[in-house]
């Protein structure tokens, strides 16, 4: 029905437009070495996804300075709003760790080769107030 759409359309929305400034956020934050997000413009496929999104997307993942897996899974449990998942995408906010979660099985010279590094952390933003989500991650990054 359309009344539905119409909210979806605001959901998605929400969600893109908060991506958008958590990662611009992360991308300078100390503790974080990089911020994997095709709407920042130092992203590679950024050139791609401006010609070929409507909006660049509410999925992100963020690497760590301390490279440590041990740092990753005190971070994640540090957060309050965002909902420890190993399925992201829903209008809650969700975070994953792929080295002990979707990706564990994997070896890890294997897992790096692929880009997951054992401080990767991924994030599905959701439509929470985008000043609750920064401040959950930025404690949790304390």
């Amino acid at each position: 029905d359309r009344r539905q759409r119409q909210m979806c359309i605001r959901d998605r929305e929400r969600s893109c437009a908060s991506a958008m400034k958590i990662a611009q956020m992360l991308q300078y934050h100390p503790a974080v070495d990089g911020v994997n997000y095709p709407g920042l413009r130092e992203h590679p496929g950024y050139s791609v996804a401006k010609t070929q999104m409507l909006d660049f997307g509410a999925m992100m993942s963020f690497t760590l300075n301390n490279k440590s897996r041990q740092r990753a899974v005190e971070v994640l449990g540090k957060l309050n709003i965002f909902t420890l998942a190993e399925s992201l995408g829903g209008v809650e906010s969700l975070c994953g760790h792929p080295a002990t979660m979707s990706h564990a099985s994997v070896p890890s010279d294997e897992r790096k080769a692929m880009g997951i590094d054992d401080s990767l952390i991924r994030l599905s933003v959701g439509i929470e107030d985008v000043d609750d989500l920064m401040e959950d991650l930025q404690q949790a990054l304390r």
